[in-house]
């Protein structure tokens, strides 16, 4: 006779996930019960819709006590059980069959694939849970939180075998931020832990959880201290073993405790020298220590080991794209871009939804500079064939100013789709910046005072109008938007606009808050692409010169980007002049060596040297400039002494050390 199986679960409030779970199971299952502990949604209702048997059952905060009253009414010969959150991929009908007709197994540890993160961007971590065993009356679970039953069965039946059931997965969705959120998982979590604890204080798996739920609410030095405590003489043998070392190793390093988190790292190697996720976070610890070389050996060993066991509970991407990721952070490190483009491919290859890797791909590339070569390497590695992908383009040349790179993606996005009312308004403020004002207006003047986007529509109304020195238009959206009672800070920002169509000449007093000189950034951002710099330049002497203390540097980067170096180096020199530091004299050294100017080159890269001696940056810059300068050099020598044996020499043997070596 074959076999049945029960599902049991305990519910509350999971209308928006219980449907998709029990249609996961309908046709595999042989009974479905549902224990609900005060719902007060329509969960009920469609619980019974399935045919599910339904007990309420009253909360007492004890999920083996809700657990335990599912098994008092399962029929089944086996027994699976599921959160409402959860679901079982599509192919586990036939597999959880053959599964429970074998007669020498007790129950089954079943691999569960957590999704993690925010809707839209979805990281996904396996690991393994005891999730079907034979049902009989005296296995029972215990615990009020993270309840177990494997160890309750080994004391009931001490010849109980286990298995590891290959094939069947289980889906996890619970630990989506949205979702995390809703429920106040990590809250309600921590009381209930807390109170068993008070019970059990030497139990190690219940401190190994309480460090986890430290962890997730960022109570980093707490969690390590459990983490050691549930560690301390543990069999190598547990099966969480290997996650909790890697969250000590997570939980030190977060707290600053980074030599403990190597050590830790480095003697959880030693039981489980495969294990990816430890060579991994060692890396991470190694270049935080900007210890370089062996940040990089470390990435290499995590890409180099084999598939991970699911018990690791292994991070998505430690053997792949995060790997690549920063191997690249290090190649930039030393500004080798060459190599830093390699790796950040690679981790696109990997991961096409990795966009960290495709934006710093963006920035070593320059697109404000050079839109076209850009756009060709881009396309070369990367497919832009969906509206999506597109769109996703379009916000990162956006971010970057690159707009008419912007412009192209988000047109490309539209095709067959209607665009958002965001990307909309992206798009016009594109249009602006191609000068293609009459199609701008056309979008922008779309928005209606009832969107949410309408005032920053207008204020790009009035930016058209007022690039194309339209006056009298930009005094009447002026009023528009005054009408709309704006922040005093967009109101300061918005008549600068009117000031300078009446040719008032900058008064160098007005004083913004944040929000303020973001929106006036913005403007000089675009007015610079815009090759505005006159404009740029008004808006910019409307201010107090302390207001602008903390956005030099930014204003600096801004010139910079638009070709613009000359412009930047006042700025850059009131940065240094304010609060000395490295980078600053590090961006007035590149702009110099790029104007020609080697001596005041050296004079700045050696500052930033000193200030900062540990980034290799500006010993390859300096190396490049001394390399450079000796080639001038020689070359104007052998010009006037073409004949000199000495010079001769000399360009011999800088011309060997620049040969290329097998």
């Amino acid at each position: 006779m074959a076999k049945k199986i029960s599902l049991c679960m305990i519910v509350k409030n999971e209308e928006h996930a219980l449907s998709r779970c029990l249609n996961s199971v309908l046709s595999i299952v042989d009974e479905i019960i549902v224990v609900d502990t005060g719902s007060t949604d329509s969960t009920c209702e469609i619980a019974e819709q399935f045919g599910a048997i339904l007990h309420h059952f009253r909360w007492n905060d004890n999920f083996s006590d809700a657990r335990n009253a599912s098994l008092e009414l399962a029929q089944g010969d086996w027994v699976l059980f599921l959160d409402a959150d959860e679901e079982l991929s599509p192919e586990s009908g036939e597999i959880l069959r053959r599964l429970i007709e074998n007669e020498a197994i007790e129950g089954y540890f079943v691999k569960i694939l957590n999704h993690l993160g925010k809707e839209g961007w979805i990281e996904t971590v396996p690991d393994l849970v005891f999730r079907l065993f034979r049902n009989r009356k005296d296995y029972r679970f215990h615990g009020a939180i993270h309840e177990q039953i494997a160890d309750v069965i080994l004391e009931k039946n001490f010849k109980a075998s286990y298995q590891v059931a290959e094939d069947l997965e289980i889906i996890h969705h619970g630990y989506l931020d949205q979702m995390i959120e809703e429920k106040d998982k990590k809250h309600r979590n921590l009381m209930l832990i807390e109170k068993e604890l008070e019970r059990t204080p030497d139990n190690r798996l219940l401190q190994f959880h309480y460090g986890v739920e430290l962890f997730r609410s960022e109570r980093y030095a707490e969690a390590a201290t459990f983490f050691i405590r549930s560690a301390t003489d543990i069999d190598t043998n547990t099966i969480y073993l290997p996650k909790l070392i890697r969250y000590l190793v997570m939980s030190q390093q977060s707290s600053g405790q980074r030599q403990a988190a190597l050590n830790s790292a480095d003697l959880g190697l030693k039981f489980f020298p495969n294990y990816a996720d430890l060579y991994y976070y060692t890396g991470l610890i190694l270049l935080d220590l900007k210890h370089y070389s062996q940040a990089r050996n470390a990435f290499l060993q995590a890409l180099s080991m084999p598939e991970q066991p699911p018990q690791y509970a292994s991070f998505g991407g430690v053997r792949g794209f995060r790997a690549y990721y920063y191997l690249a952070q290090i190649a930039e490190c030393f500004l080798d871009e060459e190599e830093a483009l390699k790796y950040y491919v690679y981790s696109l290859r990997d991961n096409a939804h990795f966009t960290h890797a495709l934006e710093s791909v963006v920035g070593i590339l320059k697109p404000t500079k050079e839109p076209a070569y850009t756009m060709e390497c881009l396309e070369k590695v990367c497919d832009f064939c969906t509206s999506q992908a597109s769109q996703l383009m379009g916000d990162i040349y956006y971010r970057h100013g690159a707009y008419g790179l912007a412009l192209h993606y988000f047109d490309q996005s539209e095709a067959g789709f209607p665009a958002l009312p965001d990307i909309k308004l992206r798009k016009g403020i594109c249009l602006i910046q191609e000068r293609r004002f009459f199609e701008a207006l056309r979008i922008i003047e779309d928005f209606t005072p009832e969107s949410s986007e309408y005032p920053i529509a207008t204020v790009n109304k009035l930016f058209c109008f007022w690039i194309q020195d339209k006056s009298a238009k930009v005094r009447t959206v002026w009023k528009e938007l005054h009408a709309l009672g704006l922040a005093q800070d967009t109101e300061n920002v918005i008549s600068l606009f009117i000031a300078y169509s009446r040719k008032v000449p900058p008064s160098a007093a007005m004083i913004l808050g944040p929000e303020g000189m973001l929106l006036l950034l913005d403007i000089v951002q675009r007015l610079v692409a815009l090759q505005e710099i006159e404009r740029a330049m008004y808006f910019l002497q409307a201010l107090q010169p302390k207001c602008l203390d903390e956005y030099n540097l930014q204003i600096a980067q801004i010139f910079v980007a638009y070709s613009e170096e000359s412009r930047a180096i006042p700025f850059l020199q009131t940065v240094i002049e304010n609060n000395p530091s490295a980078e600053p004299h590090f961006q007035l050294a590149e702009i110099y060596a790029h104007l020609g100017r080697p001596t005041e080159a050296e004079q700045h890269y050696k500052q930033a040297l000193q200030l900062d001696p540990d980034n290799p940056r500006y010993y390859v810059r300096l190396i490049n400039l001394y390399s450079a300068w000796r080639q001038n050099i020689l070359k104007e020598a052998l010009a006037k002494y073409p004949e000199n044996h000495v010079f001769q020499k000399l360009s011999e043997e800088v011309s060997a050390s620049y040969e290329p070596t097998n």
